[in-house]
């Protein structure tokens, strides 16, 4: 297969004689497909029997994304729902279609490869009242045990606090988990991983579509959330950014997209030192991208999709989490769902083969498409998964490889060295009858001598990979205890700083009731002042119209006073010349009198 062309395939077939669903490539003059076509139709020759794998390309580059060929009633085209693994089953949860938000369970089987609706079955909550998981979006999904849990989203009616839910895939159920202690607020777009029993919750985007950049832990057993305080130099708010933990102990966030652009820069948490740092790009850096999907497979984290509002990528990236580096693995067709907004992506292995499933998602419209990408074997081997498996999945293996011989009746031990031994007699007496019969059908010596040392050889590889991997899973569970431990030293010291804090808080109580006391007969205070200080303003009113009137009256009587004085100076000078005309009447002489005649 040239890089870039989307194929419809199918992964593997059953024991039970299912039809292969891996359609054999065509004949093309690329070496690499022609070398692992020739792996494939040899081993086919010796366990015609058993199912092929699928064909990985023995360059050491992984082949591209292909689309899944798959039976069953097929989902509702959707995009922005969740997806995870349980067992060998893909589950799917909710979502957003054409017609709106979905609250459907669908599994996909990759033991039939066919898709089915889960009947959700509904618990009685202690009211009696079934429980229903409401429609939503923008939700995560984690994997625990047989069960798949549903965290957070936008849901059809809202929720104030982020709810659980959990999903029994046996028996079909929903039960909702009451939770309690530090309950983050409801928000969607965020991440969801799982250590052990403990979920981790980072970010995402409230009601308000606030970016958020908190961090939250929900214990599983205890079922109580709490709000975990970090140093360092912690990831701005953001909301559909993806992440991932390594190792149990160090949890990795890339892109998403905060308040006004599209970001891509990567951070990580110790959480043994709980100290956020920020990590230096290195290689070719994928640019700027939200609503990417992310996977981690061993020590590589693979980044497939995303963009801005403006552009979509195509692009799958690795980000090497041991040489801190980021690389360039697939460049899709811009026809792969890869391309699409809002679809899923989980890891599965199946057959001793680990795949990326990539569903759904839309574009101009909702998909309901199914792709894989086959990852080489070399690059997984080093992931944190059951020694005990794989040990079980090579075993099984080396028989399917050796039962055309008579090497089969020998391989019934439990460790590889009983397997090369098996392979080594089969040589020695494939050898034997050859060099007696050269004309029978071991002709051919030579030929059986290069497979059977070449699969000795891979055996011992093998054998010398589970050793290591026994060896890291060793380290890994102690590294785990250490982890657990300190974690729960950690908790104990939140709930002693929880119960400095309650009691602080009942002192401020306290306080709070004195002040709003003294609060309130300054109140009342006030409002005798301001009465007082009313009557005042009235008397104030009353005294100045009196005045007022007083003056009037003073005025008019200065007036009055100003009118008699000046009569009385009238008078005065009247009186005056009335004097001044006695005394000149009484100077005058007398004027005799002529005698009166009858």
């Amino acid at each position: 297969m040239k890089l870039g062309r989307v194929k419809k395939v199918q992964l593997s077939e059953s024991a039970n004689g299912i039809k292969s669903p891996t359609r054999p490539p065509k004949q093309s003059n690329n070496s690499n497909v022609e070398s692992a076509m020739l792996a494939v139709n040899h081993s086919d020759e010796l366990e015609s029997h058993c199912p092929p794998a699928p064909v990985i390309n023995s360059s050491g580059n992984s082949e591209n994304w292909m689309v899944l060929s798959v039976a069953g009633e097929t989902p509702v085209p959707r995009f922005n729902h969740a997806a995870t693994v349980v067992g060998n089953k893909m589950i799917v949860v909710g979502g957003e279609s054409a017609n709106g938000l979905l609250d459907d369970v669908q599994v996909l089987n990759f033991d039939t490869f066919s898709w089915t609706m889960a009947s959700s079955k509904l618990y009685l909550s202690p009211s009696n009242l079934p429980l229903k998981i409401p429609s939503c979006k923008g939700h995560s999904l984690v994997s625990w045990g047989k069960k798949a849990l549903l965290v957070g989203g936008r849901t059809d009616p809202a929720n104030d606090k982020v709810s659980v839910w959990s999903f029994d895939t046996e028996t079909e159920c929903w039960s909702v988990m009451e939770a309690k202690g530090e309950i983050p607020v409801a928000r969607s777009g965020h991440t969801v991983v799982r250590a052990s029993s403990v979920l981790i919750l980072f970010g995402g985007e409230d009601a308000k579509k606030k970016k958020l950049n908190d961090l939250h832990m929900f214990d599983l057993k205890s079922l109580t959330w709490l709000t975990l305080q970090c140093t360092g130099t912690r990831p701005s708010p953001r909301s559909n950014h993806i992440a991932t933990l390594y190792d149990d102990k160090t949890l990795f966030v890339f892109g998403g997209a905060s308040k006004s652009r599209t970001l891509n820069d990567l951070y990580s948490l110790d959480f043994e030192t709980m100290v956020w740092s920020r990590i230096k790009i290195r290689g070719f850096h994928p640019s700027p991208r939200a609503g990417c999907c992310g996977i981690l497979c061993g020590t590589k984290w693979y980044i497939a999709g995303g963009g801005s509002r403006k552009k979509r990528h195509a692009e799958t990236f690795i980000y090497d989490i041991l040489k801190s580096e980021w690389s360039v693995a697939i460049t899709p067709l811009p026809s792969s769902i890869t391309t699409n907004k809002g679809f899923s992506l989980v890891l599965v292995q199946h057959k001793d083969k680990d795949f990326l499933v990539a569903f759904g998602g839309c574009k101009k419209e909702p998909s309901n498409q199914v792709e894989v990408l086959i990852i080489e074997k070399n690059e997984s081997s080093m992931g944190r998964r059951s020694t005990l498996s794989k040990s079980v999945g090579q075993m099984q293996f080396a028989k399917r490889s050796s039962s055309a011989g008579p090497a089969s009746q020998m391989i019934n031990g439990s460790s590889q060295s009983s397997v090369a031994s098996a392979a080594k007699q089969n040589l020695a007496s494939v050898i034997e009858h050859g060099s007696d019969d050269r004309s029978g059908a071991l002709s051919a010596p030579t030929s059986i001598y290069q497979f059977y040392d070449t699969r000795m050889a891979s055996l011992s590889r093998k054998n010398g990979i589970l050793e290591v991997q026994l060896a890291t899973a060793l380290a890994s569970r102690d590294t785990a205890e250490r982890t657990l431990a300190a974690a729960l030293k950690s908790k104990e010291e939140m709930e002693k700083k929880f119960a400095d804090a309650m009691k602080e808080m009942e002192l401020l109580k306290e306080k709070l009731t004195g002040i709003e006391l003294a609060h309130e007969e300054a109140n009342n205070l006030s409002n005798i002042v301001h009465s007082d200080n009313v009557r005042l303003e009235h008397d104030v009113a009353f005294l100045k119209a009196v005045l007022d009137d007083t003056q009037k009256e003073l005025h008019s009587t200065r007036g009055v006073l100003a009118g008699e004085r000046a009569r009385a100076f009238q008078l005065q000078v009247e009186v005056f010349h009335l004097k001044q005309r006695l005394q000149s009447m009484e100077n005058r002489a007398p004027t005799p009198r002529k005698p009166f005649n009858v």
